[in-house]
């Protein structure tokens, strides 16, 4: 063939050369096309696992929509392919009956450069799959509020640590967990039922957004009895003006109800027999340098003026009931509210000498971001209350910590669930899932079950 075109003098050189030059076109062409390809594939696969391991960590929290998770693991692959628009993709996401896996097969159309030169425009890749839940999350802290913004809020240096478990919002909101100033959150899983706000701050993992709705584990949990006032020991207590139980001196107190509420000051020393204090329509104050501690007891407030303050210099150490109607419950309360008052503003102006304390006072309790509903506040500023072991259910409560050293690292565990979680000023708010080390219950729902998943392609 080759001779045969060179006997014709007149353009088969130029016939030559123009299909030597197409081959070799071709050839590089395919060789660019074919790493886009390989490049293309490992991006898609990449997606897949990513889309899955966020479905399955939102399984893990024992969620049964799957229609949310079928969102949750699309629009995390989505988000994941970059060229969508100029090279198609198609999503499909399967998730098991029984809620342990969730599956992705992505498929990409990927445009060919110099493929058109060898009768091939396009080429499609897919990926596949597949997350495995093995056993459930740890769940440790989950702010309840439906919609409002900075439902979950860290601060200034503010610190969640939770290495073993999950930190959970179910605001709806796009700003539904917020970081700012440094702030810093760290755990197993970190997830959004809305979107996260945390460019100025340090959250690992990144916050996961649109996960769904975690429903209240402890919404059925039974009420304490309240039963009449209790009469304080004479002596070391008396009663204010607002009818609050003002305490100045070392004492051990029973379990009951505390009309009116508590509070501790000076350098009082109170330690609490086993039991369950109900602060009835009033605050519990432990301010100055007063110290308060107890095993195997619970606090439960109602009414507008139940809160609670424990001030910087006070010394807190409390673990929560084994046993009994508040087992596992550190803390609880009346689930309506309707005008909360601060409990810096319950904090008594004079002492009994009738000296002025004004100047004594923590500042006012920082404001929410927004709320849904009107929320009790339970502040801590208190630099020594490394001891809270158990759980914190707060429905209708916000949860404000302002102290400047760690809260709560020396408890075996503790859970946070609350309508808001809200850190100021630098703490350290540890989240120890060490189950085993105690005999103090976990509520049901928030699990001492261990969740790990199993990623197969």
């Amino acid at each position: 063939m080759v001779s045969a075109f060179n006997r014709d003098s007149g353009g088969t050189v130029t016939v030559i050369v123009a299909l030597a030059a197409t081959t070799l076109i071709g050839l590089v062409g395919g060789a660019m096309d074919y790493a886009r390809l390989v490049s293309a594939q490992g991006h898609i696969q990449q997606a897949a696992d990513a889309g899955v391991m966020a479905g399955g960590n939102a399984l893990k929290l024992v969620v049964s929509n799957t229609a949310s998770i079928v969102g949750l693991t699309t629009q995390t692959i989505q988000a994941e392919i970059k060229d969508g628009a100029k090279n198609p993709v198609t999503i499909q996401v399967d998730v098991a009956s029984d809620k342990t896996s969730v599956t992705a097969t992505v498929e990409q159309t990927i445009q060919l450069t110099f493929g058109p030169f060898v009768g091939m425009s396009s080429q499609k890749l897919s990926a596949k799959a597949k997350a495995s839940v093995v056993g459930k999350m740890r769940l440790c802290m989950l702010a309840l509020d439906p919609a409002a913004a900075g439902a979950f809020n860290l601060e200034k240096n503010a610190q969640v640590t939770a290495y073993d478990c999950a930190l959970y919002s179910n605001s709806k909101s796009a700003s539904g967990m917020v970081g700012r100033d440094n702030a810093m959150a760290r755990a197993q899983t970190i997830c959004s039922a809305g979107g996260a706000s945390t460019t100025r701050a340090n959250f690992t993992p990144n916050p996961q957004s649109g996960c769904p709705v975690v429903p209240d584990p402890l919404a059925d949990r039974p009420l304490p009895e309240i039963g009449s006032c209790m009469t304080l020991p004479s002596g070391a207590s008396k009663k204010t003006k607002a009818g609050k139980n003002l305490i100045d001196q070392s004492v051990t107190l029973s379990p009951g109800t505390y009309c009116g509420g508590v509070e501790i000051r000076k350098k009082a020393v109170v330690t609490l027999n086993p039991g369950v204090y109900i602060m009835k329509d009033g605050p519990l104050l432990v301010t100055n340098d007063a110290s308060l501690s107890g095993a195997d007891v619970a606090f439960y407030f109602t009414g507008d003026k139940g809160s609670l303050l424990f001030d910087k210099k006070t010394t807190i150490s409390l673990s929560a009931p084994v046993n009994g109607t508040m087992a596992g419950l550190l803390m609880s309360e009346e689930k309506t509210v309707s005008a909360p008052v601060d409990p810096v503003s319950q904090l008594e102006d004079e002492d009994e000498e009738g000296t002025s304390t004004v100047s004594l006072k923590p500042g006012k309790t920082p404001p929410p971001l927004a709320a849904s509903k009107a929320m009790r506040t339970y502040r801590i500023i208190s630099d020594n209350a490394r001891t809270m072991l158990g759980t914190i259910y707060l429905p209708s409560g916000r949860l404000v910590i302002d102290a400047s050293r760690p809260v709560a690292d020396m408890s075996a565990y503790t859970v946070v669930v609350a309508q808001q979680i809200n850190l100021y000023e630098g703490p350290n708010l540890v989240l120890n899932a060490n189950y085993n080390n105690t005999s103090v219950p976990v509520p049901k729902g928030l699990g001492p079950v261990s969740g790990r998943l199993l990623l197969s392609q």
